[in-house]
């Protein structure tokens, strides 16, 4: 009914984001029923493919799936999906961008490691304020966040390793992960310091950056 109504207005629509079932949280995994999930998709992108052929709607309408960069679990069932329909599908990444750059200004070392605590350290300072509007999509453990003070004497190995999406990682900690995702107005605040160490830190950055973005996403969502 309302593909139907926004056809009608002749609305030029590029993307549809439904919202699906289970936790979309922020830099972290999908959480939820992957089952379902599969189902879901599968039958939000027909209802597309109908709008389409029967709504004279774009051609290239696309199903998206908002806050979906780091929902590696689901990405498999969202291929499969895309690809019985000849569909096109739209996973927005630049909140794990940001996420690489920190990790790459850490393993920089020097500076770079300097400023990536520092982000950390103003990002726990003003935790309630850079997560209220984030509320719906987040899920933190503030009592287990690290103090600044401990992530101060972090190497950057360790920085690296708490912030870097791997479960596996012993050292891995969502709740970091978590408030950093939304702590890139610290670094916004930081103006041309944080771009000079960002340019300073370049091989590591864009290294982290790189692969992230095509050998965890674009990889398993278009090619396996």
């Amino acid at each position: 009914m309302i593909l139907a109504l926004i056809a009608d207005e002749k609305i030029p629509i590029q993307t549809i984001a439904p919202k699906f079932t289970g936790r979309f949280n922020k830099g972290v995994d999908y959480v939820g029923d992957v089952s379902r999930f599969a189902a879901e998709f599968e039958a939000d992108i027909a209802v597309l493919a109908h709008a389409v052929k029967n709504y004279a709607m774009p051609a290239n309408l696309k199903l998206s799936v908002h806050s979906g960069s780091d929902k590696f679990s689901i990405y498999g069932a969202i291929r499969r999906a895309y690809r019985k329909f000849d569909a096109g599908v739209h996973v927005k990444t630049a909140g794990t961008s940001w996420l690489e750059e920190l990790i790459g200004l850490a393993e920089a070392g020097g500076e770079g490691l300097a400023l990536a605590k520092e982000v950390y350290a103003e990002s726990y300072a003003h935790r309630e304020a850079l997560c209220q509007p984030y509320a719906a999509v987040i899920d933190i453990d503030y009592a287990r966040l690290p103090p600044p003070s401990e992530v101060a004497a972090w190497s950057g190995e360790e920085f690296t390793s708490a912030l870097r999406h791997d479960p596996a990682c012993l050292r891995f900690d969502k709740n970091v992960r978590q408030l950093l995702h939304v702590g890139f107005k610290i670094a916004a605040k930081m103006g041309d310091r944080y771009l000079r160490i960002l340019e300073q830190s370049e091989e590591s950055v864009a290294r982290n950056v790189t692969h992230n973005l095509f050998a965890r996403h674009l990889k398993p969502l278009f090619i396996d």
